[in-house]
Order: C-alpha cells, then sequence, then structure tokens
C-alpha cells in the first residue's frame, strides 16, 4: 500500500487485517522524543487484533535495528516508512522488555508500554534509527508462532558534541479565518455598528478555540513568521464594541441590516484579549509578520480564471494596500507585505505573473510545485531565484505535508513529530558544512493540535540541529546553483485542486461589483460610507477560504451583489405605465427619488422617445438630490400625432464618461387633442387651396381663353377691355372686399397628467407630478420619507 506524501503508515492502513497479519499496533508516545546515551526510551501504544480469530500465547516486544548505523539519506527514511508488512530488516526482536497480550478476541484491543534502555537498541552514533515494536505469537486457527503485526517510528540519536552547521528553519504561522464582515452597518443611537455574517469568532477567540490556541502556542515559539489576514484583524476590532449578527437565511438576500434580520450582540472580551496576546506575540524579538492582502483573495483562481477582468488588478492593488496598512494599524508592528502565498503552495507561470502584476517579489510554494532534480542527493536551500525579479522560497514538500491534516490522535501526533524529528536531523547532517535553508508550510487553516504538535517539534531539535529564523532571514541564504528554479507552465497544474478554483462567473460578478461600485461612487457626496464597506466586501468575495466552503462563498458574493444593487436603486425614476399629454406641446413631468441618507449628484436624467418624429422631448436636465426627497424635472414635448408613444427614462452620470445608472424606466404617453391645433390648421389651408382654383377657372371663363396684351401684367378679377366678349370701357367687377377674420386665441400649453386613481389628487413619486412650486436652481423637490419602490 502506498505511503501517504510525509507520513508514516497509520496501523488502520496495515496489512494486518489480512489472516496472515492480524494485528494492529499503534505507537502513541515516545519519551523522549530524542534518544541520548545511557538513557531510557519508553513507548506506549495499543494492540488491537483486527482479525476473525483469537490470539493465542501473543506479545508485545521492541525490535533492536537490524543495523547500529543509522539511516544515512532521506530515501531510507521514505523507504522504511513505507514498509506495510514485518520484514526481517526491521531488525530483530528483543528478549526484553516484552509485553504478554491475554488471549484477545477479534475486535478487543490493549493498550501497551514498553521502555528499552538505549544501551540494548546497539545505537553506534548520532544519526535517525527505526524504531518498531511488533507482536509475535499464534491464532486460534493458526498455531504457528510468527509475527502478527508491527508499527514503526523514527528515533533520533545524539551524542551531542556534533559539527555539523544549524539548518536554518523558517516557519510559516497562519492566522486566517473566512471572511465574517459582511458589507452592510446599521445605525442605532447614532453609532454606526459593524454586521458579521455569523457569530463564530467568538468561539474562536475564547480559550479552547483555534484562533486562541494558535495565538497561544505561537507565542512560546521564537523565530516565526506569522502569516496573518488583515480581515481577521478587522473583524477582531469590529467584536470589540457592540456588533450585530445576521440571521441564518438572510446573507444572500442583501437586504440592509435591520432589527428583523440582525441580533444585537455586546462587546466580546475574547476579541479584546485576543488582540491583545496577539500584539504581544508578535511584537517579541526575531519574530516576523507578513502582511496577506487583505482578505486573503485567491491567486490561482484569478490568474486562471480572471487575469482578462479590468477589475481585478485594481481589487488586488487595493488588497495590497490596505493588508499592510491594516495590519500595521491594528498590531503596531512593522509588516511585509509583498509576500504571495497562493493556494497550498501551487505555483506556475501565470499565478507567479499575477503576484508579480500585484507587487509581489517573492512568492511561497510547496516542494510538488519546484521538485529538485534526481541528481541532486541533497536537499537544497529553499530560496530560488524564479526571474522576472522574482524569488520563490519553495517550502520541503515531505516535512509541510506532515502537519497537512488535524493530528488530533495521539498516534498522529507521535508520527508526525517523530518523522518531523527524522526528516530535519537528516537534512542537517546530509552535509554538515553546508548551512541550508528550510520552510515548514503548514495550511492556511492549521487546527490548534497540529501546531501544539509542530510547537513541540521545534522546540525538541532547537539549538541542537534547527534554528528557527525568520522569512527575511531565510531569503538572505544563498540559492543552491542546483536547485530547481523552473516554474512550471499552467498545463502542469493539479487537476484535482483546479477543480476547487472559483469559477470565472463568481469572478465577473465581482469584478461587475467593482464597476458598479465605481458607478456609485461617482455620484455621492459622502462617497467614503460607501467606498470602504464595499471595497473590503469586494476583496472578502475572492478570499482563497472559499475554496473549501462554496455554498457560503457564494451567498457571500451574492449579498454583496445585491446590496449593492440595493443602494445603487436607491436614487431612481419611480415606476410608472402611462402619462397623457393632452395638446401638440406640452411638458412631460418626470420625478427621481433619493431614498439614500446623503445627498447625490453628478447626474443627468435622459427621456427618449421610441418614435421621436411623432413625439420629441428636451434635452437632458441635470440634477442634484438631497437625501431622502424626491425632485421633478419637466422635459418641453411637441406630438405631431394623436396616440401611444413608448418612452424611456434613465439617469446617467455627468462628466468626461457618462456611464447608465441604475435601471432604465419605460412607460407609455398617451398624446391627445392635437387636432384642435395643427389638424385645424392643415384642413383650413386646404379649404383654401379648392377656393383659390374655383376662382382661377371663373377667370378663365371670363376671358375665354385670350391672354392678356401685356404678358407681364399679373392675371386681373375683371374682364379684358376689348376682345369679342365685351366692350372696350365696359365697367369691371368690383373687387371683393376682405373678411375681417377673428385671431384665434393662442391655446395654453398643456402639460403632461396622467388622472390619480386614487383620487387624492396626489401622484406620489409618480413621473406624471402635479405642480410644485420652482426651486431657486429650477428643480421642484417635495421632501418625505417614500422607501425605494413602486
Amino acid at each position: 500500500m502506498a505511503l501517504p506524501a510525509g507520513g508514516n503508515i497509520s496501523p488502520a492502513a496495515d496489512a494486518a487485517a489480512t489472516a496472515e497479519y492480524p494485528v494492529v499496533l499503534s505507537i502513541e508516545t515516545v519519551t523522549p522524543q530524542l534518544a541520548v546515551p545511557n538513557g531510557t526510551v519508553s513507548i506506549t501504544g495499543h494492540v488491537t487484533n483486527s482479525g476473525k480469530s483469537a490470539l493465542k500465547g501473543a506479545h508485545a516486544a521492541v525490535r533492536k535495528p537490524v543495523s547500529s548505523k543509522p539511516l544515512q539519506r532521506r530515501s531510507e527514511l521514505q523507504g522504511v516508512a513505507s514498509r506495510t508488512t514485518p520484514r526481517g530488516d526491521d531488525g530483530t526482536e528483543l528478549d526484553s522488555p516484552q509485553y504478554a497480550l491475554p488471549e484477545l478476541k477479534p475486535g478487543q484491543s490493549l493498550p501497551y508500554t514498553l521502555s528499552v534502555a538505549v544501551s540494548d537498541l546497539g545505537l553506534s552514533e548520532s544519526g535517525v534509527y527505526e524504531l518498531a515494536v511488533d507482536a509475535w505469537g499464534s491464532t486460534a486457527d493458526n498455531p504457528r508462532d510468527r509475527a502478527l503485526g508491527i508499527a514503526r517510528t523514527f528515533l533520533p540519536f545524539s551524542q551531542g558534541g556534533t559539527e555539523a552547521q544549524p539548518t536554518k528553519v523558517t516557519t510559516l504561522w497562519p492566522l486566517v479565518h473566512a471572511p465574517v464582515l459582511a458589507a452592510q452597518t446599521t445605525a442605532d443611537n447614532d453609532q454606526t455598528l459593524p454586521v458579521l455574517r455569523d457569530d463564530s469568532l467568538a468561539t474562536e477567540f475564547a480559550p479552547g478555540g483555534r484562533l486562541y490556541e494558535l495565538v497561544d502556542t505561537g507565542s512560546k515559539l521564537t523565530g516565526l513568521s506569522w502569516v496573518i489576514d488583515p480581515d481577521l484583524l478587522d473583524a477582531a476590532f469590529a467584536m470589540t464594541g457592540r456588533y450585530r449578527v445576521q440571521k441564518p437565511g438572510s446573507e444572500a438576500a442583501g437586504k440592509p441590516a435591520k432589527d428583523d434580520n440582525t441580533v444585537s450582540h455586546d462587546a466580546s472580551p475574547a476579541a479584546e484579549a485576543w488582540l491583545n496576546k496577539l500584539r504581544a506575540a508578535v511584537a517579541k524579538s526575531g519574530n516576523q509578520v507578513i502582511a496577506l492582502p487583505y482578505a486573503d483573495p485567491d491567486l490561482a483562481s484569478i490568474a486562471h480564471n480572471g487575469a482578462d477582468l479590468t477589475g481585478m488588478g485594481t481589487a488586488l492593488d487595493k488588497a495590497a494596500t490596505a493588508g499592510r496598512l491594516t495590519v500595521e494599524g491594528r498590531l503596531f508592528v512593522d509588516t511585509r507585505s509583498d509576500v504571495a502565498w497562493p493556494y497550498q503552495g501551487y505555483l506556475d507561470q501565470q499565478i507567479a505573473g499575477i503576484a508579480r502584476q500585484a507587487g509581489s517579489s517573492l512568492v511561497l510554494a510547496n516542494g510538488a510545485s519546484m521538485p529538485d532534480p534526481e541528481s541532486v542527493n541533497y536537499t537544497p536551500t529553499a530560496v530560488r531565484p524564479i526571474g522576472n525579479g522574482q524569488s520563490a522560497v519553495v517550502a520541503d514538500d515531505t516535512v509541510s505535508s506532515l502537519f497537512q491534516k488535524d493530528l488530533s490522535s495521539p498516534q498522529d501526533q507521535t508520527e508526525a513529530a517523530q518523522r518531523f524529528l527524522a526528516e530535519t536531523f537528516t537534512i542537517t547532517h546530509e552535509q554538515p558544512q553546508n548551512q541550508r535553508g528550510l520552510l515548514v508550510m503548514p495550511p492556511r487553516e492549521m487546527t490548534a493540535a497540529t501546531a501544539k504538535v509542530l510547537a513541540g517539534a521545534l522546540q525538541t531539535a532547537t539549538d541542537k540541529w534547527l534554528t528557527p529564523v525568520k522569512l527575511d532571514t531565510l531569503t538572505e541564504v544563498a540559492p543552491d546553483p542546483k536547485a530547481n528554479t523552473a516554474v512550471p507552465s499552467s498545463a502542469d497544474y493539479p487537476t484535482q485542486v483546479r477543480a476547487t478554483e472559483l469559477p470565472a462567473d463568481a469572478l465577473s460578478g465581482t469584478d461587475k461589483v467593482q464597476r458598479d461600485l465605481d458607478t456609485l461612487m461617482r455620484v455621492l457626496t459622502l462617497p467614503q460610507r460607501v467606498r470602504g464597506p464595499f471595497s473590503a466586501a469586494m476583496v472578502r468575495s475572492l478570499s482563497t477560504e472559499w475554496r473549501t466552503r462554496t455554498t457560503a462563498g457564494d451567498n457571500y458574493r451574492r449579498g454583496v451583489d445585491k446590496y449593492l444593487t440595493e443602494l445603487t436603486n436607491a436614487v431612481q425614476v419611480p415606476k410608472k405605465t402611462v402619462v397623457t399629454l393632452a395638446g401638440n406641446t406640452g411638458q412631460l413631468q418626470v420625478s427621481v427619488r433619493n431614498d439614500l441618507t446623503q445627498t447625490v449628484t453628478n447626474l443627468k436624467l435622459r427621456l427618449t422617445s421610441s418614435q421621436p418624429n411623432r413625439l420629441r422631448v428636451g434635452k437632458d436636465e441635470d440634477l442634484v438630490l438631497p437625501a431622502s426627497q424626491s425632485v421633478t424635472l419637466r422635459f418641453n414635448a411637441e406630438a405631431r400625432n394623436n396616440g401611444p408613444v413608448t418612452m424611456t427614462a434613465q439617469l446617467y452620470t455627468t462628466g468626461p464618461d457618462p456611464r447608465p445608472y441604475g435601471d432604465p424606466q419605460v412607460f407609455r404617453v398617451e398624446v391627445t387633442s392635437v387636432t384642435n391645433g395643427v389638424l385645424y390648421v392643415f384642413a383650413g389651408a386646404a379649404v383654401l387651396l379648392v377656393l383659390a382654383a374655383l376662382r382661377f377657372f371663373r377667370q378663365r371663363k371670363r376671358r375665354g381663353g385670350q391672354p392678356h396684351e401685356d404678358g407681364d401684367q399679373p392675371v386681373g378679377d375683371g374682364p379684358a377691355t376689348d376682345g369679342p366678349d365685351g366692350a372696350a370701357g365696359a365697367e369691371p367687377d368690383e373687387p371683393d372686399e376682405p373678411q375681417e377674420t377673428e385671431e384665434p386665441e393662442e391655446p395654453e400649453e398643456p402639460e403632461a397628467s396622467e388622472p390619480d386613481p386614487s383620487g387624492s389628487g396626489s401622484t406620489g413619486g409618480s413621473l406624471a407630478q402635479t405642480p410644485r412650486a420652482s426651486s431657486p436652481d429650477g428643480l421642484d423637490r417635495t421632501a418625505g420619507d417614500e422607501k425605494v419602490g413602486p
């Protein structure tokens, strides 16, 4: 059976479930972890009968290593760890001590304790040795005495006085948590209160909680590199005062925080104490604080699924700046903020490129991404130049993988600790005079139990063969020219890791939030009230923590988008269906409502007719909207025909790059009574033309078709003075006297109106408003507390 990377075979996975090897043994403690001359080593664990037959005359015993020579290379350690059944090269069983086992029926388990003198193990020199415990005996269905099962671990042995240069080891100590701060805030007695998605941090900050234990354990170590998500510090700080928590199910709705969808909480003493404890821990000499970009955005997801989105670069720039300022402001220490840590340390060329664009000169990578060539038979130093002004610090894959899971059982804890000591001891003694640097990279959400195991192992090895140093010190170690410096292509990125990335639609949705936020910022007179919470929330939408919390990430992004839409739509043209324009000219009155608690400006309203040949409207109107008020705008309109015309009202931002603001509102204008004006004029003109034609015909008839002698003389009304039909000097017809016509009265310009279905005479926030007194700036205003919506 294959060995999990970096660890020993667990007993549950051992071949003991077979008929030949029915016993499962565990090694749960090794005391001390490092053997010394003339000392004693105590081993405890359990013996379990996993077979189908009872054990007969069985016992447990320690095996003496097959050779008095230590394991020289790391490959030999891996060889021991990968064994699945008892073998001759596991050594020979010692006659003493032995632990006699009673008859164990199938499924029964017993604890054991074995104490062995170091001298009995035959260890000849300093190094790492295999330490094995086996069970020997027979079973009811097979009376042959034989090895029934085995458990293995490693035992470093030090005689002291080593001349090896200790390995410089940098250990990342991550403090991260899934985002809990929402984009909303709420007011309570003139105090703005933060709103949290849930109250999980209250437990984590308290003694026994994961984050509390990480800080408590780390505070006892030196040379740590604390890797901190600034958003976590903001959440902790928010909880030092009164705050509200969203009720379950309300997060994705994106509604403003109110009493009915949030729960009030008093200030958390645990959050205050945790911040103070962390400040003291990171201030210790030799430690370093690395500020992740704010909310720890997922670099790999952005590189693979959102690199072409224009807003991603802006988001990462803002996150880097906000990260440094937040950590320094909350912890009162200098920080390093040019370090990129892609998910699980997997690196490729696209990720390195996006990190470089975000200003990261140093990338933390795992050994699986940049494995060393087989020709290098030692462990090279961790720092690697990768080009374009960047360096990678490559974690040792085997060592780091020991701490990837929750080491909650004694067996797992001993397995990881002894393997860590064995690996680091061997690394140091591979080339005793060649001091190298090692990076230990636990997972982002390292558990409290795992942290304690790692801390204990570091303390055991410190000042013996390891020297803890901060990241800056490690980067000063000269790179090894034989080490691998080639960053893999994106095609080599692990498929199973890529499957957990934030999808392209999630990133494009966040990019849209950035554009919508930029549009909203243009019109607010107090943009700082919104910019900070939303900029932070947008970056939280990209958090690496959503990798393992897909549903929570989707809900968070959905809530941010809906809440921003809610704020944007608080400035809107209220919905309307039909407006009447009575006459060929008039005015269309359109109201715009601002339900925000601040004045908005840099806006204009545009009316667009679907049939401008039938109904034309005036130019765009600029407007300023006071908080919680409406403004009514009047647009001159000219109609040429009766009937319905579709009209669109759309707000736009002003400035050099106008953008549509909010959703367009479409309504219908019913044009009536155009015949009272324009059509009457057309009809009168037609009658005059008919009368003129009849008069011309009568004149031609009188002249008998004879032309005037003077060809330039205008045609008259009277008969010619000579000709067959008239005598010279005859009296002409008297000309018609002009008729006095009464000038029609100029009709009043009708205003657009709509019947009030309620009969109250008020149209509220409708497109057609009753006349209002004009304000000095020409805009009609109506104060009120109406909410957004129809």
